[in-house]
């Protein structure tokens, strides 16, 4: 018994300390030094969110730019379940889901006979990445002009001016965000 109450005292304040006053901090400090990230990167028109720069937006439309694959469950991009399929590359279900990406692909543009690039057919880890490689961009700039019925070189200079350097010069790839770059065609057309 003697024990019990040096162990609860310990308990509470460990319990506030990290349940509530660290968060607390941490959360003020994201709100301070990076208030747009901290309410989620949402991309905002006319008082109406529009989505969020940090997570893809599912669309098969012809008018706008497809972002990569979603492995997620109940339906494309589900943020509430984020996830790879975790299919190897031997595993046919991800031949299937591959080949079933490239019909489509092929469909919305049978005209292009350029080779589609790989992560157009492809998920990513999370299956909720919001980029794609300049390349997927520039594959499908020909299909978002003629469904828009903009001249190519548009739509080709939208690509450029949404594709983002490498982190600090150094980090990751050159990608095109799909959602900021299809809402840059809106207000174009």
């Amino acid at each position: 018994m003697a024990m019990l109450r040096p162990a609860l005292v310990t308990f509470a304040g460990l319990t506030v300390l990290a349940g509530v006053a660290y968060p607390l901090a941490v959360t003020g400090a994201a709100q301070l030094c990076f208030p747009g990230r901290a309410q989620g990167s949402l991309l905002v028109r006319d008082g109406q969110v529009l989505g969020s720069a940090l997570i893809a937006q599912h669309t098969e439309e012809p008018r706008y730019f497809w972002g990569r694959l979603s492995a997620t469950a109940g339906f494309p991009t589900n943020a509430g379940a984020s996830g790879g399929s975790n299919w190897s590359a031997a595993n046919p279900a991800l031949r299937e889901a591959a080949q079933a990406r490239l019909l489509a692909l092929r469909g919305a543009d049978p005209g292009n006979l350029d080779p589609v690039p790989e992560d157009l057919v492809t998920a990513s880890g999370s299956g909720l990445d919001p980029h794609i490689s300049p390349q997927a961009a520039s594959y499908q700039a020909a299909r978002v002009a003629r469904a828009r019925n903009l001249p190519k070189a548009e739509v080709t200079a939208q690509v450029a001016a949404c594709t983002e350097q490498r982190q600090w010069g150094l980090f990751g790839e050159p990608r095109v965000n799909v959602l900021r770059l299809n809402l840059a065609l809106d207000t174009l057309h």
